[in-house]
C-alpha cells in the first residue's frame, strides 16, 4: 500500500500587528486556523493558497514568500499533513462574499490573543506558523516549481 500525505496550503496574513484567522467547525468542535485548505488536482500551490484565502476569509491574497513547509500527523485521525504556508499581502476584501461551508467567521487577532487560546487551534501548526513569521522566516517563491 502506498502512503500519501494530505497536501495543504495556508495563508499567514498580518496587518497592523494582528493575524487573520478563521473560526471553523471541525470534528473536534469549533477551532481557529489560518485560511487554509487542500491542494486540488492540477492546481499550483500559489493558486491554491490564493483560492483558499478568498473562500475562507473573503480577503483577496497575493502570496509573496514561502514561510515554511510543515509535516504533522493529527493523532485523532492518524492523518499526515504536509502544509505549505505562505505570507503576502491583502489586495481586496468582499464583506458580502459567502464563506466556505463550516467557516463561521474571519477574525483579526494579536499574537498574544492567539497564544492564549492554543487549546482552540485546529493544529499546533497555527501558532508555529505565526511564531516563524514573527521570527522573520521568509523564503523566495521561486523555490516552488509548478511544471505543466
Amino acid at each position: 500500500m502506498i502512503w500519501k500525505p494530505n497536501v495543504t496550503v495556508a495563508a499567514v496574513i498580518e496587518r497592523d500587528g494582528k493575524f487573520l484567522l478563521v473560526e471553523e467547525e471541525t470534528s473536534q468542535g469549533v477551532r481557529f486556523n489560518q485560511p487554509a485548505g487542500h491542494l486540488d488536482a492540477d492546481e499550483s500551490l500559489l493558486a491554491a493558497v490564493t483560492r483558499e484565502a478568498l473562500e475562507e476569509s473573503a480577503y483577496s491574497f497575493t502570496p509573496q514568500h514561502l514561510l515554511g513547509i510543515y509535516h504533522w500527523r493529527a493523532p485523532e485521525s492518524d492523518t499526515t499533513y504536509l502544509r505549505f504556508a505562505f505570507t503576502g499581502t491583502i489586495t481586496g476584501h468582499d464583506p458580502d462574499r459567502q464563506l466556505d461551508t463550516g467557516i463561521l467567521q474571519a477574525v483579526w487577532l494579536t499574537p498574544k490573543e492567539i497564544r492564549a487560546m492554543q487549546e482552540r487551534h485546529r493544529s499546533p501548526l497555527v501558532l508555529r506558523c505565526i511564531e516563524d513569521y514573527l521570527a522573520g522566516k521568509r523564503y523566495p517563491l521561486d523555490l516552488l516549481v509548478h511544471y505543466e
